[in-house]
């Protein structure tokens, strides 16, 4: 027999991601969440950028709920009319994470609240946030998350490939969303990562060596002090005239494989042959 265990346990606090660019408003926000008593912690992002880079976050409550098979936070508190990324697209991000956190809109206008019950939304809540606002809100996430089952241990979620981390692109004023699962290799340029993918270079203020951390679960391997590569795109290990070289696809890329890394590399592709 199979029992269905609720997604939120009645001691655990709650974890709430609030997100507003009006720092009057997100302190507003944060002070009302903080002060029920279902609500263990508030991590402020002022915009939606800042908070989408928590997905990829070293916190380590938000590390231990991936890997536990739960959402990086309980519920996501946030604004609509935000410059850059709005809160509208980021929520689409969140909504799309395997499982996901509970969304919960508070904002000056009422106009978009069909489109966010469209996302799954639970509440939408008009700015100034008032306590007893916010309370209520909070009572639709406890509902919500009573009623969503817990992933099953025993099934083995692999985390690699139901949270595909999302990196936020600044360009000319706009936030492009990059999927970690569209990128190809990286190389570093200083304290900046550049990302290839097939639509092009993205660079982004990441040092090389925080992203092989991060992605070294998901099938990122170091090949060279600036290069880290997708695995399953190497379709080649070849001697060059400098040393050993990779093939990324159907020749369309050769990276250098510096010397410290040819072992592990080796070791990877051998490994994940015999796995296939």
């Amino acid at each position: 027999m199979r029992f269905t265990v609720s997604a939120h346990d009645e001691t655990r606090k709650l974890l709430v991601l609030a997100v507003d660019d009006e720092l009057p408003g997100l302190d507003q926000l944060k002070h009302c969440l903080e002060s029920n008593p279902h609500v263990g912690r508030v991590i402020p992002a002022v915009d939606a950028s800042e908070a989408l880079r928590f997905l990829g976050s070293e916190d380590a409550e938000i590390s231990a709920r991936k890997s536990s098979g739960m959402a990086p936070v309980d519920a996501v508190f946030a604004d609509i009319s935000m410059p850059g990324l709005s809160g509208m697209e980021m929520s689409r991000v969140f909504a799309s994470l395997n499982p996901a956190p509970v969304l919960v809109f508070v904002t000056g206008y009422a106009s978009e609240a069909v489109e966010a019950f469209d996302l799954g939304a639970v509440d939408y809540v008009l700015k100034p946030a008032r306590q007893e606002r916010i309370d209520k809100a909070l009572s639709r996430v406890l509902e919500k998350l009573r009623s969503t089952p817990m992933p099953d241990p025993s099934a083995g979620v692999d985390q690699t490939r139901t949270d595909d981390e999302v990196i936020p692109v600044e360009l000319g004023g706009t936030t492009k969303l990059i999927p970690r699962s569209s990128v190809r290799w990286v190389e570093a340029q200083g304290d900046y990562a550049r990302l290839f993918t097939n639509d092009g270079s993205h660079l982004v203020r990441i040092p090389l060596a925080q992203l092989e951390e991060r992605w070294e679960k998901a099938g990122f391997v170091r090949i060279h002090r600036s290069f880290l590569v997708a695995l399953p795109l190497i379709t080649e290990l070849r001697m060059g005239q400098g040393g050993y070289q990779v093939v990324i696809g159907n020749e369309e890329k050769v990276l250098p494989v510096s010397r410290r890394h040819t072992r592990e590399l080796k070791d990877r592709l051998v490994g994940t042959s015999r796995a296939g």
